[in-house]
């Protein structure tokens, strides 16, 4: 009786973080080299624009760290910070898939929060953000420990 309780939480468990998009990678999802990709920029905290090729099926986070953005990611990809703070533009923001509760979780812990802002680990690049251009904010509450950065795997 207890193994089969276990087993049907799991299963319900499973079922409400797909229904709620809370689908979470150690360091994002894995896309091959030659995925396509599309140029998109990110507007960094010192207001200069820096514009990258990010390749479609990967977070915002890896495009960043892939191009030698300064984007933390205290937390390597997992939603456990806010560090990965991006202010996303009204449109683009509107038709993504909505945040999990764990992401706005760790928003409410955002410095400079906006209406539009979402974690760059959990925003997954798609064809329709070609030239889309994503605000760095001026600074970021890292409470797992100052000054950590976690280098890419």
């Amino acid at each position: 009786m207890h193994r089969s309780l276990q087993r049907g939480v799991l299963v319900a468990s499973r079922r409400s973080r797909r229904a709620l998009g809370g689908v979470r990678w150690h360091g994002g999802p894995k896309v091959p080299n030659d995925a396509p990709t599309i140029t998109v920029t990110f507007l960094q905290p010192d207001k200069t624009r820096k514009e990258v090729q990010a390749r479609v099926g990967e977070s915002l986070l890896q495009t960043a760290h892939r191009n030698e953005i300064d984007l933390e990611g205290a937390c390597e990809g997992v939603c456990a910070c806010s560090t990965c703070h991006l202010i996303m533009p009204q449109d683009l923001y509107d038709i993504l898939p909505d945040p999990s509760e764990d992401e706005e979780d760790m928003l409410d812990m955002a410095f400079g929060l906006t209406d539009t802002s979402r974690l760059g680990c959990q925003v997954i690049v798609t064809k329709d953000m070609e030239g889309t251009e994503f605000k760095m904010p001026a600074a970021t509450r890292n409470f797992y420990v100052d000054g950590h950065k976690p280098k890419p795997h």
